[in-house]
Order: C-alpha cells, then structure tokens, then sequence
C-alpha cells in the first residue's frame, strides 16, 4: 500500500470531464501540463437536507469534547438522520450506527466548526482494528455525511475506509463528486488520524448496501509552478489507487454489496488476469499501462461509470 501526503488537506482542484475535455480539446490536462481549473459542477443530490434550526445547537460545542456531544439528546436525533441502517462489519456484525458510536464515545477530541459553518466531529477510540471515525455537517446546506475507518479481518481487502449518509441515493461514486469543503476536511483528518490516503474504499447510502468509493485523483498533476513529481512515484500512486478500487470492486461483486460481507476467496480468473496484465505491460510505459488496463478491468465490473467530474488533480 502507498501512503501519500498531499494537498488534500491544503484544498483539492478538480475539473469538469465532459464539458471541457470534450468541447474545447486543448484544455485537457496533462500531467505535465498544469491549467486553471473551471467552474466545478456537482453532481451528487442530497436528498433530506436536515434544516439549518436542527443544527445550530452544534455552533455551543465548537472546541468541546466529542464525548461531551455524545450525551446531548439533540445530537443522538441528528445521528439518526446520518446513518443508514445497515448490519455493519466492525470485527463482528453490528450496525452501524454502533460502530460509530464505539469510536466516537469517550472520544477527547474537540468539535471543530471551521468558518463558522462545517462542523466536524471526530473520534479514534476503537478499542479493536484501528477503528475511527467522524460526523460531518454542512450547517447551512444541511447536509451531513460519516466516515468510519478500520483494518478488517473477515476477508475484505484491508485497511479500508467507508464513507455514508441517509441523505445519499447513488449507487456510483467517486470522491471529487463530493463538497470540496468535505473532501478538503478528510483530507485533513486522514492526516491528523494515521489514515492512509489511499486505501479500499467506499460508500453506504440510504439504501444500506455498499458500493465502491473510486479514486478519482491524479498524484501526477502538479499547479503551475511547482516542481513536477517524480513520474515513476506518482504513477506508483496511481496504480496503488486504482489496485485498491480493483480489489474493492471485485470484493462487492462478489459478496453483492452486504455491508456486513465476510469472504475469502480470489477468483482464478482473476489470478489470471493479473498475470496477464504483468506480462503486457513491460518497457518504460509498464506503470502508465497497469494504470490503464486496472481502470478498464474495473469498469468491466462495475460497469460504465456515469458523467462525474475529471478526476480530481492532487498537488505533491
């Protein structure tokens, strides 16, 4: 597994794939060759925006202990507007909603309200499999999404990192799809908790079922001006990133997206296909090639992705 530090927690450009790749060719971004990123559009719907009044009260535990939050009956009311319900795999079966409890109760770190308006409340007191996790709130908008991180031992690739909320309703999804305020927020709590930023990983919405959280970043983009990266680690991130959404999609096909699935096994055509991949891909192009097969191979299980922003551009 690769762990890279970037800008995630400085701030994430990311660029709109249809519009600007396709209408106007010349601004198609190399990874040599740095651009001003355009208007960004969104594409993920909240649905069951958690009105602004519900929220306010979090404003009075800015700097306060998570575990001070925890008792307050308002907070356990909006928990139940946050996560799914769902039977939730955390060293044994459980929902969800109890494994975040277990890694949020007791927690001394404080609730952080950045520019008056996103609010995170954060937790690593997992007693087992390096369990953490956080809540996080946009009080004006009214969204509210969760992430739960851990190191599972029932089969799934691991560590991995899961991200959910009642007010989700897609079944594909990539990370720059999300707020940039929320992306740029994990970004800063993978750093501040030991959470590898490139990892398995998906996403629970309303439904209760899994699904993977594919990567969209590129650990070759560099902002005009700064040094370029070293074309052979940052194309190693690359793969390592989409290995890690090849594994998690063949994890869910094959366990048909339980959030509490325990498997152990690899497909022998599998095996193959890996091998396949080795003996193709060979002279100086090797890793930009695995890059390219993997991503292939993974549209080929998970089927064709729908519009989603160019892939997020991450600065070394």
């Amino acid at each position: 597994m690769v762990r890279v530090r970037t800008s995630l927690r400085r701030g994430v450009l990311f660029f709109a794939f249809t519009t600007i790749a396709l209408v106007v060719p010349s601004l198609a971004v190399d990874a040599q060759t740095p651009q001003t990123p355009p208007p960004v559009p969104q594409y993920i719907q909240f649905q069951n925006l958690i009105p602004a009044g519900q929220l306010a009260f979090l404003n009075g535990y800015a700097g306060r202990p998570t575990k001070q939050l925890l008792k307050d009956k308002q907070f356990k009311a909006v928990m139940k507007l946050t996560i799914p319900r769902t039977e939730y795999h955390y060293g044994r079966d459980m929902p969800l909603s109890d494994a975040v409890d277990i890694v949020l109760s007791g927690s001394p770190e404080g609730v952080n309200i950045r520019d008056g308006r996103f609010a995170m409340v954060t937790g690593k007191q997992g007693p087992y499999l390096h369990g953490r996790g956080f809540l996080w709130f946009d009080l004006q908008e009214g969204v509210a999404l969760g992430g739960f991180y851990f190191s599972p031992t029932n089969g799934e690739p691991s560590p991995t990192f899961t991200v959910f909320s009642k007010q989700l309703s897609q079944t594909s999804l990539a990370l720059g799809q999300f707020p940039q305020a929320f992306i740029e927020d994990v970004g800063q709590w993978t750093m501040v908790s030991s959470v590898p930023e490139i990892s398995p990983r998906y996403f629970i919405p309303d439904n209760g079922k899994k699904y993977v959280l594919e990567h969209d970043e590129d650990y070759c983009w560099h902002p005009a001006g700064a040094p370029a990266p070293s074309p052979s680690e940052c194309m190693q991130a690359n793969l390592a990133a989409a290995n890690a959404d090849m594994d998690a999609a063949y994890f869910m096909q094959e366990t048909h997206h339980a959030a509490n699935a325990t498997a152990w096994m690899l497909d022998p055509r599998q095996t193959a296909w890996l091998a396949m991949r080795e003996s193709t891909c060979v002279g100086p192009d090797a890793l930009g090639c695995r890059v390219r097969m993997t991503h292939e191979r993974i549209r080929v299980i998970l089927g064709p992705a729908p519009p989603r922003p160019r892939p997020m551009m991450v600065s070394r």
